[in-house]
């Protein structure tokens, strides 16, 4: 009698940051006291071992929020040294580069600072100073606002549109890498109650309440809603001024009206108020980034998250310059410069800060399904 085959399951080599966060997640799972906290904690309770895809899901499902690290007894200095915001920061890290696409961009992850946006933007703004030059371009006449004047607006849909998709082409293919990592024991597949609970949980920012709906722990224990309120500037302004670009969009090729536009028109306005929420954003998040407890762990982040906010800040200053002198011999340097801007964010969107709402709405995701079949057994 031939004896049935074995099957080999692969070991997975955790990294030295997943086996910190897998210890950590075990002496939480003991503990159980901020079990009430944000999405990581219930999550976690449903583990008894965790997997490298089942941390890798848990650290892009942490806020960062700082909650369960001023409330934990094993924090440091004690002797086991829990520290989850820490630990959870670390591993984001190497998911945003494990599954970047193409994989050998990964690394740049680590680079997108303000350096880097700062090189690039210049390097943009040269390029595009001398397509100018050739072209005979008067950088210092007056064109009443009509930005297509410097640039046509084939050329200017045709380049920005093509990178705009090849961008987030590319970021979602890294999170559909992620997704089938950490959901493949998701067998009863994803209920539309799942994507209606995991959208409101993003577009209200939930779990930046703490879980107990204070706040977060920014520079001691004291709670605050504060980081909440800036992220919400600055998502809110980023979807605003895309919303504006869809509408001139709809504008210029459905009812044949070109820009510019009227400071009264729809696209004028949302664009101001979306501009404005990435000023007011960016430089509270900067300001909250720079005053973070350290021990909230995600120094290694810094240059990529100043590298964003600040790429976010120049692209919002020039673009609202931009509006407001459009009618002024300044109008095509403050073009230049907003159009190298926007070059910069969006080439830096698959590989840059931008990525981790992404992953953490996958992540959101995953949570609504588990929670929803949780349920669903205990009936």
């Amino acid at each position: 009698m031939n004896a049935s085959p074995r099957i080999i399951i692969p070991v997975v080599q955790l990294t030295e940051n997943e086996e910190q966060v897998k210890q950590a997640l075990q002496i939480c799972n003991a503990c159980r006291y901020c079990e009430t906290f944000c999405a990581v904690f219930p999550a976690m309770t449903k583990r008894l071992e965790f997997t490298q895809a089942d941390i890798h899901y848990m650290a892009n499902l942490c806020h960062n929020c700082g909650a369960c690290l001023h409330a934990c007894q094993y924090a440091p200095p004690h002797e086991f040294g829990v520290n989850i915001p820490q630990a959870m920061a670390q591993v984001r890290l190497e998911t945003y580069q494990e599954f970047a696409v193409p994989a050998s961009f990964g690394q740049i992850y680590k680079k997108t600072g303000i350096t880097l946006v700062s090189v690039m933007t210049v390097l943009f703004f040269l390029l595009m100073l001398a397509g100018t030059w050739l072209n005979g371009t008067d950088l210092f006449g007056k064109y009443q606002g009509d930005f297509y004047a410097i640039f046509p607006h084939n050329f200017l849909a045709v380049l920005f549109g093509s990178v705009f998709v090849t961008a987030f082409i590319l970021l979602g293919l890294g999170i559909i890498k992620f997704w089938k990592q950490t959901s493949d024991i998701i067998p009863e597949g994803v209920a539309q109650t799942d994507i209606i609970q995991a959208s409101k949980n993003v577009l209200t920012l939930k779990y930046l309440d703490g879980g107990h709906g204070k706040g977060c722990n920014e520079e001691d224990d004291r709670y605050t809603q504060i980081r909440r309120v800036f992220h919400h500037f600055t998502m809110y302004g980023f979807l605003l001024c895309f919303l504006a670009t869809i509408v001139a969009t709809i504008y210029h090729y459905f009812f044949g009206l070109q820009a510019p536009y009227a400071y009264t028109s729809l696209p004028v306005i949302l664009g101001t108020l979306g501009g404005l929420g990435l000023v007011i954003g960016p430089i509270g998040l900067l300001y909250l980034n720079i005053k973070r407890d350290p021990m909230h762990g995600d120094a290694k982040q810094k240059p990529m998250d100043r590298g964003f906010i600040f790429l976010l800040l120049i692209v919002s200053i020039t673009g609202l310059a931009l509006m407001v002198f459009r009618d002024t011999t300044a109008m095509a340097l403050l073009l230049i410069i907003h159009l190298a801007t926007v070059m910069t964010f969006f080439l830096t969107i698959p590989f840059g800060k931008f990525a981790h709402g992404f992953y953490r709405s996958a992540a959101l995701l995953k949570f609504a399904v588990e929670e929803r079949t949780a349920k669903s057994k205990t009936k």
